[in-house]
């Protein structure tokens, strides 16, 4: 990754501000919608600045001053980038090129606004208020992934795709037989490169308790998995993978 996707919490945080015009009356907007404190470039308090008409000496300045700066198209002065956002509060999609194209993750979040159902953040919230009974529901903390999984999936009692999933929220819960079995499925790649992984195989990786794999497998495969699905090297598939899903990923 060029860059680390974070999100920063900004509410009552002084944060710098320069130029003039839509450019920056459109971050002014951004800033005053996190709940930032918006300042100048003399607030010595301040750690994160926008420079709106992207001006290389006041970038610079700043940066001596130890302070992150993004500085509107101008990429190299750029310690962060502002991304194209979608917002479904408390749910947000960021969506970055490590400013290549404005116009691309402009599109891209386009495409997303039309997928995504305006009552998306509803479902969140409704899965935070019944955090307790998910945990009581599945004690197990496996189970309750693997159970959290199913009902998030396509089709699925609560697929976040759906427009009414905040709605069957309760169904979900109560709903018997939801738990999912021990298996092992095997995927044989053609291609080192990630980006030629099937709609299959990048699905089967980010569903995986664990990926059993050949030393051949390269990382930027298994960088497609879940952050906590564990890898381990092996010769061959297990005799027994253990609960949930489990991959062997061989390479051609």
């Amino acid at each position: 990754m060029h860059s680390l996707p974070v999100f920063l919490r900004l509410t009552g945080r002084p944060v710098i501000l320069t130029g003039a015009g839509e450019a920056a009356d459109a971050k002014r907007r951004l800033l005053e919608r996190a709940g930032a404190q918006i300042v100048g470039e003399e607030d010595s308090a301040a750690r994160i600045a926008i420079v709106s008409d992207g001006d290389a000496a006041t970038a610079e300045r700043l940066r001596a001053r130890g302070v992150l700066v993004n500085a509107t198209d101008n990429p190299d002065l750029c310690d962060f980038t502002l991304p194209a956002i979608v917002d479904r509060d408390p749910v947000l999609i960021a969506i970055g090129t490590g400013g290549a194209s404005a116009g691309l993750a402009k599109a891209l979040r386009q495409r997303l606004e039309a997928m995504l159902p305006a009552r998306l953040g509803k479902l969140a919230d409704g899965l935070l208020a019944a955090r307790g009974a998910i945990k009581a529901r599945w004690a197990d903390a496996g189970a309750r992934r693997r159970g959290i999984d199913a009902g998030l999936a396509p089709g699925g009692m609560i697929d976040p795709l759906r427009a009414d999933a905040a709605d069957a929220l309760g169904a979900w819960l109560a709903a018997e037989g939801q738990a999912v079995a021990a298996r092992l499925v095997s995927i044989r790649l053609s291609s080192d490169d990630p980006d030629e992984l099937t709609l299959r195989a990048a699905r089967l990786l980010g569903e995986a308790d664990r990926i059993y794999h050949p030393p051949s497998v390269p990382a930027l495969i298994l960088d497609r998995a879940r952050a906590d699905a564990a890898r381990i090297v092996a010769d061959g598939p297990p005799a027994e993978p253990g609960e949930g899903l489990s991959l062997w990923v061989t390479l051609d």
